[in-house]
């Protein structure tokens, strides 16, 4: 029997920033080819940088901002790359002067109408407002259905109320812009056992169930699924369905 470590689930910033998966370059490429020019894209609730690092390769100037001090310690800079430390609700740019404003997996935390108030101040002329968001990870055969009955029944109840939304594509998320069709996109990895179990440590739900007394659920589940995974070297096709809101701020 493969046992994973027992405090694979309290990992912190530094986990975050090597166990989230990258988006595909798709993604990037069609947020730039509907932005009106490539002068400045503002990445929102930018985490450690992921999709910033991506939009820097087709934009002049990405700004990425995050309310966590710690997340954006643990970004990458880079040419025409730059983070700064603020919410979403106040937004740290000059009127009408972002042509891209993006915030991937972090819409569920603003306070709407601040942000979009902030959204209509900073948005150049036909700006695009991308918030993207990726489901519930798929892994497929028996490790599907016991990584299943993980997440919606037993660490079901510590996830926030906001996950709903995240879990729902934010499709009831209220959205007051010209909205576009975006294509079928999703994120396709290949990871070991250690990635697999690093990135689940990143969850706020296993952070909470774990600060709750209930680390037996999460022992429990890196138990059964590292009986069903085999040798932890052995790498697992993974994907996550990306889900998008995408619009014209007019």
């Amino acid at each position: 029997m493969h046992h994973a470590s027992p405090n694979w689930f309290t990992q912190g910033g530094q986990a975050y920033a090597r166990f989230r998966p990258e988006y595909p370059p798709q993604l990037a490429a069609y947020l730039a080819e509907q932005a009106p020019d490539s002068r400045l894209a503002i990445d929102v609730g930018c985490g450690n940088g992921q999709l910033s690092q991506q939009l820097a390769t087709h934009f002049q100037r990405v700004l990425g901002v995050d309310p966590s001090a710690e997340q954006i310690q643990h970004a990458v800079v880079q040419p025409g790359l730059s983070y700064l430390t603020a919410p979403a609700e106040q937004l740290p740019l000059a009127e009408h002067s972002a042509s891209l404003i993006s915030a991937a997996q972090a819409a569920h935390w603003f306070d709407l109408p601040r942000f979009y108030a902030e959204v209509r101040r900073v948005a150049a002329p036909q700006a695009l407002l991308a918030l993207i968001s990726y489901g519930v990870l798929q892994l497929g055969g028996e490790l599907e259905a016991r990584f299943q009955r993980f997440y919606w029944d037993e660490i079901g109840p510590y996830w926030p109320p906001e996950r709903k939304l995240v879990d729902s594509g934010y499709a009831s998320l209220d959205f007051p812009f010209a909205e576009l069709s975006p294509p079928a996109l999703s994120i396709e990895l290949s990871w070991d056992l250690e990635q697999f179990l690093g990135y689940l440590s990143t969850w706020s739900a296993v952070r909470s169930a774990a600060q709750a007394g209930r680390a037996d659920l999460l022992e429990r589940f890196a138990d059964d699924i590292s009986e069903l995974w085999g040798q932890p070297s052995t790498r697992r096709a993974i994907s996550w369905p990306i889900r998008m809101r995408s619009g014209r701020v007019d």
